[in-house]
């Protein structure tokens, strides 16, 4: 099996390093993007794999479609060189669980399906107030205060109450932004480009509704692993905790050695001895 590797990172040189250093094997090949805000690019390298570190950095902000056009530039990256039997999205936080020739393996058993989770399969308040209502300022989600914020507020609620909805027409889904995807999938996502971001310009958070919209209307439909749970759908371990996303801990070790994911995240450098013992499961 070839495997494109596709990490968008921003911070925690540390843990990248470990991550690429699990994902060194022959038949990787690793693509990179920094965040644009970044001033001064780590010094990064691989001894088996091939190394790319993208020139064209996106200056990717929380909740904005920024995030999605820093994805697309991995993916066209990527596919300049193609012949990959998938293309796996990472961010720098995250860890495999599982060895380069179990990985392999098991992509080797179930060769062609997509490895995209969902978390739900009918459209739900959350998923309208998200791409269904326009977002004002989407590049300053992050601020709790400031006269953006309330004018955003204001004109959410004004659409609430006159009962705005865009894109109706569209079946919109929703899950994780981290995948595992095939080639032929990987050309569908670039091919939708020019509608995605016409669709998305103004939505909140649409990272995670993007890749699982465009996949359920697709003929790569059928190819899809698992519909019904999440984390199995795209074969991640992920830290949801009462609804907010954490960062796994040593007490968390066990239940990361036993499950059947390939990959995990999110993971933060202040326990490398824990950081240590999950890079030894990818071994």
């Amino acid at each position: 099996m070839r495997n494109a590797y596709l990490i968008l990172a921003h911070n925690e040189w540390r843990l990248l390093d470990i991550l690429l250093s699990c994902l060194d094997d022959e038949r990787n090949d690793i693509y990179v993007h920094i965040d644009k805000k970044v001033g001064t690019l780590p010094e990064l390298h691989t001894e088996k794999a091939g190394l790319r570190i993208l020139g064209n950095r996106v200056d990717v902000r929380w909740g904005d479609l920024s995030m999605v056009e820093a994805e697309y530039a991995l993916f066209e990256e990527a596919l300049k060189k193609g012949g990959y039997d998938y293309y796996h999205l990472l961010s720098g936080v995250d860890l495999p669980l599982k060895s380069q020739d179990y990985i392999n393996d098991f992509l080797e058993k179930n060769n062609g399906k997509e490895f995209i989770g969902y978390t739900l399969t009918e459209i739900t308040p959350e998923v309208v107030r998200k791409v269904q209502r326009w977002h004002l300022f989407p590049k300053d989600f992050r601020k709790r205060s400031g006269a953006k914020r309330i004018v955003r507020a204001a004109f959410l609620r004004i659409q609430e109450l006159l009962g705005i909805e865009r894109n109706k027409e569209i079946d919109f889904k929703k899950g994780s932004q981290w995948c595992s995807i095939t080639e032929d999938m990987a050309k569908y996502f670039i091919s939708r480009k020019d509608w995605v971001m016409k669709v998305f310009r103004h939505t909140f958070c649409s990272d995670e509704i993007v890749m699982q919209t465009l996949c359920w209307e697709s003929p790569y439909r059928k190819n899809i692993y698992c519909t019904t749970d999440d984390g199995k759908g795209c074969m991640r371990s992920i830290g949801w905790r009462n609804g907010e996303l954490v960062d796994w801990s040593g007490a968390d070790y066990e239940k990361l050695k036993s499950s059947p994911a390939l990959f995990a995240r999110k993971f933060n450098s202040r326990d490398m001895g824990f950081i240590e013992k999950i890079k030894d499961l990818s071994i």
